[in-house]
């Protein structure tokens, strides 16, 4: 069989235990197991507000309208993004009639803060930091240029679920206004599909909360959670169907108790990688500036000839990926082509090995050799 790239791994019967206590109890929506897992989530975290959704790509979107409305920006208001991402983190912005600017990005494939700087004008009115594979990049100088210029931050934490600098998860730093993170199919913290949006005011954890139940003021749990159905509610905004479920919280709440342990091994693999790739002169190494803490959802290489190692290792049972074509290649951003340099070099030379909890050591070493063999 072959070795993929991306394979999550369930707790099986644990998750079939939780997802039967919703079925048995009758409540597979939102609330019961949802709300249990916000709270988990910000024991976990540190983030003082949580709000359990449907995706990381409804998330943004809540991000990016919840402070347009706050902060009242003007549709074609630009905001500041990565090229290397999946598409989701830009749509998010286009969503709500704004303007993706791209920056270009670091050794870190996060996004520089030296381009950022450079691409901040009268219209700009956030920037949106995406932890590339877990990293954590320069984002601390990010906050700093954001305060400096009265730029809100939102952070793409996707692959950052584990990530700490000194115990401490980013998404909780000071100057960072809201992190939205994923628990899709093959993150670290899998689930079918779902996400969290954590905004550091109440506030707007409200206003999240009531958005992505369709504008209503009252969820359905908090309505049947007084011992009678409340039948009445207003409807305040025009909102959408962006809340999670209780299914997929239970399995959540399931795989945060392995988490930790996990990403442990992820970077016990990419150790492994790392001295193998090493000495290897046609092979670049991404770097993570926190290694001993990184979720490291990605672990990728720059190479010469990509196409021809995908083949090479394909053909040899090793499949891998390609994580993320620059984004100003795609028709409707190609008016930012030629922007990010660096962005587009890199990613026609970026290749994802594979990375997950069913990788063995033999497997590890195997791909290296083939690699190595390769790009001798």
């Amino acid at each position: 069989m072959a070795i993929q790239v991306l394979k999550p791994k369930f707790h099986i019967d644990e998750c079939l235990d939780a997802v039967k206590v919703c079925l048995e109890m009758g409540w597979t929506g939102m609330g019961f197991k949802t709300v249990e897992f916000e709270e988990e989530w910000k024991k976990y975290t540190g983030h003082p507000n949580a709000h359990f959704i449907n995706s990381n790509t409804a998330g943004l979107h809540l991000a990016v309208k919840i402070l347009k409305m706050a902060n009242g920006w003007s549709d074609g208001d630009e905001i500041i993004s990565s090229p290397i991402t999946f598409v989701s983190t830009n749509h998010a912005i286009f969503y709500e009639n704004m303007h993706v600017t791209f920056a270009d990005v670091d050794e870190y494939l996060c996004i520089d803060p030296d381009d950022v700087e450079k691409k901040i004008n009268g219209k700009t009115r956030a920037v949106i930091f995406v932890g590339y594979g877990g990293r954590v990049g320069r984002l601390d100088k990010i906050i700093e240029i954001c305060r400096k210029n009265n730029l809100k931050l939102i952070l793409d934490a996707a692959h950052m679920s584990g990530t700490r600098v000194n115990g401490v998860c980013p998404g909780t730093w000071d100057g960072v206004d809201v992190a939205v993170y994923s628990f899709q199919a093959v993150k670290n913290l899998p689930t079918g599909d779902s996400g969290m949006i954590c905004f550091k005011e109440e506030r707007f954890d409200k206003l999240a909360r009531q958005i992505a139940w369709l504008g209503i003021n009252k969820d359905t749990y908090a309505r049947s959670n007084k011992g009678t159905y409340s039948w009445k509610y207003d409807v305040d905004y025009i909102g959408y169907k962006y809340n999670g479920n209780a299914i997929m919280a239970a399995i959540a709440l399931v795989q945060l108790k392995y988490l930790d342990e996990e990403n442990a091994r992820r970077r016990q693999i990419v150790e492994r990688y790392n001295r193998g790739f090493k000495d290897n002169k046609n092979i670049q190494i991404i770097p993570a500036n926190y290694a001993d803490e990184c979720s490291f959802h990605l672990y990728e290489l720059v190479v010469p000839d990509r196409e021809a190692l995908l083949d090479y290792l394909s053909q040899r049972g090793i499949n891998c990926g390609v994580h993320y074509r620059d984004n100003t290649e795609y028709s409707m951003y190609h008016y930012a082509k030629g922007t990010c340099p660096h962005a587009h070099v890199i990613s026609q030379h970026l290749i994802s090995m594979p990375l997950h909890m069913w990788l063995t050591d033999d497997e590890v070493y195997s791909i290296i050799d083939a690699v190595n063999g390769f790009l001798k």
